[in-house]
């Protein structure tokens, strides 16, 4: 397993796709399956998911 990195394959900040990437996921589902855990979880992947975003370095930089 290597580093994560934010992706810049981005539709918020990245966060997805770097997951989705490292474990060789598919995009699409991976964002399905956070919106959806985001909504049943009464916000805590959201909040875990702004966290990854503010200390995931960008891919490439």
């Amino acid at each position: 397993m290597g580093k994560l990195y934010r992706s810049n394959d981005r539709v918020i900040a990245g966060v997805c796709a770097g997951l989705a990437k490292e474990f060789g996921l598919d995009v699409k589902l991976t964002r399905i399956i956070t919106v959806v855990a985001a909504l049943l979880l009464c916000g805590a992947v959201a909040i875990a998911y702004l966290i990854l975003a503010l200390i995931l370095p960008v891919e490439g930089k």
